[in-house]
């Protein structure tokens, strides 16, 4: 099983062989079902200065930095970028917003896939383009010890987001893995970009309107239907992979 996705991976990226030693994990729509109240809070702050958009575009640019997604609608809609005090002021509203909404969920099937990660002891990075911190400070309470506090990288910590692949290669650098030693999970197209930019393994996960078509054609290696399927299946994937490395060793 895999054996196909693992061949057509391995080709496009000249590789001999991936050894999964670190997961770089994204956090809006892959940990936490939160992608639906982001865009609630993205079109009620849009709305509010004159912008146009749909819901569906939001979902879209999951994985941007908060400033590199005002600046897109401003560039749109205005045919600028947005000023500093601009991104600071409407990118705290927007934040205010989704705190006001209903509190969000882990998303079925993430609590098991880290606690699998971690039994099997490889390092966790969460690598998420988001500077939430209403989710972010819940990390420790929903998934315990799935992250260490200096295995994190958010909006904060990089100049260039999703869909440039410095976020997950600063997260490899803080594993101290290569990017055939690293698998990215990720359920958003600019995720997926980044990730597979960044030459990890690159899995996608439809969690949401983007269907797996645009994961496959951002660059996944291979897309599972829920995180509960990538849970049950995640085992055996790194089975796969792990034995197809020793084989040629």
């Amino acid at each position: 099983m895999f054996d196909k996705e693992i061949d057509r991976f391995l080709a496009r990226h000249n590789y001999i062989a991936v050894e999964p030693r670190a997961a770089l994990i994204d956090m809006d729509g892959t940990l936490y079902d939160s992608m639906p109240r982001h865009a609630q809070a993205w079109m009620r702050m849009v709305s509010e200065i004159g912008i146009d958009a749909t819901v569906e575009e939001f979902f879209m640019y999951e994985g941007r930095t908060g400033a590199s997604t005002i600046n897109l609608l401003f560039n749109r809609a205005f045919g600028r970028d947005a000023t500093e005090t601009e991104i600071k002021e409407l990118y705290s509203r927007k934040t205010k917003y989704f705190t006001e909404l209903p509190p969000v969920s882990p998303m079925p099937g993430a609590a098991d896939m880290l606690d699998f990660l971690r039994k099997v002891g490889m390092k966790r990075v969460l690598v998420t383009g988001s500077g939430q911190s209403s989710l972010i400070n819940r990390l420790d309470t929903d998934f315990p010890l799935a992250f260490e506090p200096d295995m994190r990288i958010t909006a904060r910590d990089v100049v260039h987001g999703k869909p440039a692949p410095d976020p997950f290669l600063m997260a490899m650098k803080k594993a101290e893995v290569t990017p055939a030693q690293s698998i990215v999970i990720e359920n958003a197209p600019l995720g997926v970009e980044s990730g597979d930019a960044a030459g990890a393994f690159t899995i996608g996960v439809t969690t949401g309107p983007v269907p797996a078509a645009a994961l496959a054609e951002a660059g996944a290696a291979i897309v599972f239907p829920s995180m509960r399927d990538l849970a049950q299946k995640l085992p055996i994937l790194l089975y796969a992979l792990s034995t197809q490395a020793r084989n040629l060793n």
